[in-house]
């Protein structure tokens, strides 16, 4: 990613809407689904600014992955030890085996060759553990977002469900998303794009906008992975080791 899309994070990642209410929704998906034990192994790969870190921690020990040497820096003041640096598809700090969940949030689309990270993924996890990622969904919608943040693609519902039959893993729940805000952000962008404003960058909303969107977008973490929401702005998946 361009350095200020790490800057942004850093400087945002505990108070912007998106952040944290995303945090919410993937700590209830993960609750709901990964069915964690007690004494749970986790690994968060391109953990960027360790913003995910705590609410991962609250499911058993955490470790991270991290390339980014300014962005890892601050993932090991926040949790408190090394953050691993190893690009994926190696993974050649990872031993395998030796996690009960694995998260790659807003990670794959990234890659270049995301079969082969996938493949490398499932060699890490225990067997029937899980492996949680979100993705940005539909092409159609690229803007200077994803050049900003080095995207290689986003994702369509039947693209990333192809993905993971793919893989190694077997494929348990995939869906939406942001869908609530979607029809939102699809008309924040379009006329951006037609102003000549398409900049990528985030920014911190007014306080009350802020706490709106928050709460709207936080809201759907009571029916993510129990009911399929309309098309969002992202998308998520859970796989199980075989």
């Amino acid at each position: 990613m361009e350095r200020v899309v790490y800057q942004q994070m850093a400087e945002l990642d505990d108070r912007h809407w998106w952040y944290r209410a995303r945090r919410k929704i993937l700590a209830d998906l993960i609750r709901r689904d990964a069915q964690l034990p007690p004494d749970a192994r986790i690994l968060e790969i391109g953990c960027g600014t360790g913003h995910n870190l705590a609410m991962l921690a609250g499911f058993g020990h955490v470790d991270g992955l991290e390339l980014d040497d300014e962005a890892r820096e601050l993932s090991e003041k926040r949790l408190g030890r090394k953050i691993m640096r190893s690009p994926l598809p190696e993974l050649s700090e990872v031993a395998d085996k030796s996690y009960d969940l694995i998260g790659a949030f807003d990670v794959i689309e990234h890659i270049d060759d995301d079969q082969a990270a996938l493949a490398a993924i499932a060699t890490k996890l225990k067997p029937g553990a899980k492996f949680v990622m979100t993705v940005p969904a539909h092409p159609w919608m690229w803007t200077a977002h994803d050049v900003a943040n080095h995207h290689k693609r986003r994702y369509s519902k039947r693209a990333l469900r192809a993905l993971i039959d793919g893989s190694p893993m077997r494929l348990d729940r995939i869906g939406y998303f942001n869908s609530l805000l979607f029809p939102i952000a699809v008309a924040e962008r379009t006329i951006s794009k037609l102003r000549g404003k398409d900049d990528g960058n985030v920014s911190l909303p007014p306080a009350p906008l802020n706490a709106t969107l928050e709460a709207v977008f936080a809201a759907e973490r009571y029916l993510v992975g129990r009911l399929p929401l309309p098309p969002g702005l992202s998308l998520f998946a859970v796989a199980s080791a075989t």
